[in-house]
C-alpha cells in the first residue's frame, strides 16, 4: 500500500475534526496602516520588477546552450512528464544569485522529491557574455550542495543571445537590467514554476523558500502528475498568498471538506453499529 494511503484516514480525520472546530464566521482582527514609500526608486532598481504572467505560455522555441554545450530548445525541458522551476540568474553576480540559487538548493533538499526524477530546474544566464564552460563549473557548484544521486540531468543551466533571454525573461515577466557604472546585472529576486507544457503557474519571491511551499507549488504545477492524495487535499485547503509568499489556509474549504468528512464518518459508524445490532439479533426458529 502507498504511504500516502496509509496515512490518509489520520490526515482526514485531523481535517474534519479542523473544519468542525472553525467558527462560523472568523474575527478580522484590524491591520496597521500601511507606511507608503513616497520617495523614488533608483534609477538602476526602477528597470527590476515581475509582473506576473500566470497561465501565460512559455516560448518554448527559444534556443540555447546547454552546460554541455549543446544547442538546446525550451521545449527539450516540457515534455510533458514534469513541472519545470525557472530561475534567472549569472554566474559572475557578486551576491544576489548565489544567495538566491543557495535557498533554492536548500529548500530541495527538505522536499522528499528529486529533480530530474519529480520535477526539473533550468536555471538561464541573463549575461549574454557567459560561456557554456563558465555555467558548467555553476551547476557542479549547486549539485553539490545538493548532494542528490540522480539530479545531474535534473537541473539545466542555459546560456544563450541577449536577445532569446530577454524574450524569455518578457514571457516569464521579469524586468531587469545592467548597471553600466558597477558593471553588474540587476535582476529580481524570483523563480517561476511552469506546468510540464510550458505554461506559467506559480511565482515565489525572496532569498529562501519554504519547503512546503516549494511542495505544494511543484504539485499545483504538475497538474496532478505528482504528489500523493493528502497534497491534493492540502491545495483543496490551502490557497497561495502573494503577500506572505506561502499557502495560506481557507477556513470555507476546511469548513466544507470537514463537514463532508464528518457525515461519512458518521455514516460509517452509525453502519457499523447496525451490522454490530444484527448479529446480535437472535434468528427466528421455524
Amino acid at each position: 500500500m502507498a504511504p500516502d494511503v496509509l496515512h490518509l484516514p489520520s490526515a482526514l480525520v485531523a481535517l474534519a475534526l479542523l473544519g468542525a472546530s472553525l467558527p462560523a464566521q472568523a474575527q478580522v482582527l484590524p491591520q496597521e496602516p500601511r507606511k507608503v514609500r513616497t520617495e523614488p526608486l533608483p534609477k538602476r532598481l526602477q528597470e527590476v520588477d515581475v509582473f506576473e504572467k500566470l497561465d501565460e505560455r512559455l516560448p518554448l522555441e527559444l534556443s540555447f546552450v546547454n552546460e554541455r554545450g549543446q544547442h538546446v530548445t525550451l521545449a527539450d525541458y516540457f515534455d510533458g512528464s514534469m513541472p519545470v522551476i525557472l530561475t534567472l540568474n549569472y554566474s559572475d553576480c557578486p551576491m544576489l544569485c548565489s544567495m538566491q540559487l543557495s535557498g533554492v538548493v536548500e529548500s530541495m533538499k527538505q522536499v522528499d522529491w528529486t529533480a530530474g526524477k519529480e520535477y526539473r530546474v533550468v536555471t538561464v544566464s541573463i549575461d549574454p557574455k557567459e560561456s557554456w564552460e563558465r555555467a558548467q563549473k555553476t551547476k557542479s557548484r549547486y549539485l553539490q550542495q545538493y548532494g542528490r544521486p540522480g539530479s545531474e540531468d535534473g537541473w539545466a543551466f542555459l546560456t544563450g543571445s541577449e536577445q532569446n533571454v530577454r524574450q524569455l525573461a518578457s514571457a516569464l515577466g521579469f524586468k531587469y537590467g545592467f548597471n553600466e557604472k558597477r558593471q553588474e546585472w540587476v535582476h529580481p529576486a524570483a523563480i517561476a514554476m511552469a506546468t510540464p507544457n510550458g505554461r506559467m503557474s506559480r511565482y515565489l519571491y525572496g532569498l529562501e523558500y519554504h519547503p512546503r511551499t516549494l511542495r505544494l507549488s511543484l504539485v499545483e504545477a504538475s497538474e496532478g502528475k505528482i504528489g500523493s492524495t493528502v497534497d491534493r487535499l492540502l491545495l483543496f485547503c490551502f490557497h497561495y498568498d502573494a503577500n506572505e509568499g506561502r499557502y495560506a489556509p481557507v477556513a470555507r474549504n476546511i469548513m466544507k471538506l470537514g463537514g463532508a468528512l464528518a457525515v461519512v464518518l458518521l455514516a460509517g459508524f452509525l453502519g457499523a453499529l447496525w451490522r454490530s445490532e444484527r448479529k446480535k439479533k437472535p434468528a427466528l426458529v421455524t
